[in-house]
């Protein structure tokens, strides 16, 4: 059976029975020092920036912070729980206990996809993954086959869309614990239902933030992105961060796939796309399912999409295809303010090249913003693009 263990180089990590090793990368700080069930654990200088100590005695649902050199407590950044909130304490989670009923789950093709956005908090009275399980029947008897599962990092306050988590490695305790999240999941596989999750690296909320205080190089100083600065993708320790939090939720969950937010805003200068090392690890990491990894980004462009000698996309799956939504959203309303100027001249024939090309803007100037968007993307296999009629961007946006 596939291991269902992701070790990280950030957090806590079982590496006996009952040791685990804690360890954070903490360049701006001459001493860390480990707050765990009470007690107060120096923390060893390892070199670069990172602190770590191997704590014996430690078990599944201990309680833990980090303390900084001027006495402030900040919870793990890369916490697997949270007990309340982001700014209190951390949980040691072992996720060898978790065991699913559905293990041999391999997934469904990609061509059978047919997504349900769905918002833990609001799809249920109680806004939790276990209350989430109870209606999991009705969206397989209507036809739903995939489930995209929107941001559940954890993030500040109980309720919002999740597009401001902090905490990229924990589930929102508001919706549950994450043996909670297993068990949405494992029951969605069994219905015959996939899973992806919704996953933004390309900012942090503001609440909860405590990384520049760890290490103020996490993010650049002279680059800028709409939430704050940008973060540092070329430096080692803040990509393995990054890099590392897609595999974990699909190794340790079982998810089916990812979409990743806003990859427009994802600016890395390093020869090797952060993106593209994303994928790639992935696809080493597990060649044995049906993982679906899809993209959103304004610019209509293909680079993170190429195809191989028998016509497949090795890396990233899909795009989605907001062209064919804003076209189909003219057509049909006859709006035409904002983003929707771009598609207000022949609205019939911009929905005719979106459904038979993908995008409709493919280099020519948009008439909001007075420059070309988009590529040429007409030779790309229909089952390349997303199409459709709702999101959360869309409507919750109105």
């Amino acid at each position: 059976m596939e291991s269902r263990v992701f070790k990280k180089h950030w957090g806590a990590e079982f590496i006996a029975a009952d040791t685990v090793r804690f360890r954070v990368w903490a360049e701006g700080q001459k001493t860390m020092t480990l707050s765990l069930t009470g007690r107060d654990i120096p923390m060893d200088a390892a070199g670069e920036g990172w602190f770590q100590i191997d704590v014996p005695g430690v078990k599944h649902g201990d309680e833990y912070m980090l303390r900084l050199a001027d006495g402030t407590r900040i919870p793990d950044p890369a916490s697997r729980a949270q007990r309340d909130d982001v700014n209190g304490p951390s949980v040691v989670i072992d996720p060898r206990r978790f065991q699913p009923v559905n293990a041999g789950w391999k997934g469904r093709p990609w061509e059978e996809t047919v997504i349900y956005e769905l918002h833990p908090g609001t799809f249920t009275p109680d806004g939790t993954f276990l209350a989430a399980i109870e209606k999991l029947p009705y969206l397989a008897e209507v036809g739903i086959t995939q489930i995209e599962v929107m941001p559940v990092a954890q993030f500040g306050g109980s309720r919002g869309w999740g597009y401001d988590g902090v905490l990229l490695y924990a589930p929102h305790a508001a919706y549950g614990a994450p043996e909670d999240f297993h068990a949405f999941i494992d029951a969605a596989h069994g219905l015959g239902l996939s899973v992806v999750l919704d996953i933004v690296l390309n900012h942090f909320g503001p609440e909860g933030n405590y990384l520049s205080l760890l290490s103020p190089g996490f993010f650049h100083q002279d680059r800028m992105t709409p939430w704050g600065n940008a973060i540092a993708y070329e430096t080692e320790a803040v990509r393995q961060y990054i890099t590392e939090a897609p595999l974990f939720w699909l190794t340790e969950y079982q998810l089916d796939g990812l979409r990743f937010d806003a990859i427009d805003q994802i600016e890395d200068r390093s020869a090797r796309h952060v993106l593209i090392e994303i994928a790639e690890n992935i696809r080493a990491a597990i060649p044995d399912r049906h993982i679906h990894l899809t993209t959103e980004d304004s610019r209509n462009v293909i680079f993170l999409h190429p195809r191989d000698e028998n016509g497949q996309t090795p890396l990233f799956t899909a795009e989605w295809n907001d062209d064919f939504h804003n076209a189909a959203h003219v057509f049909a309303t006859g709006e035409t303010h904002a983003y929707y100027q771009d598609f207000a001249h022949q609205p019939a024939k911009n929905v005719a090249r979106a459904l038979a090309e993908g995008f409709v803007y493919q280099g020519e100037l948009s008439a909001q913003t007075g420059k070309p968007r988009g590529v040429a993307c007409a030779a790309q296999p229909p089952q390349f693009f997303v199409d459709f009629i709702q999101n959360h961007d869309q409507t919750g946006n109105r």
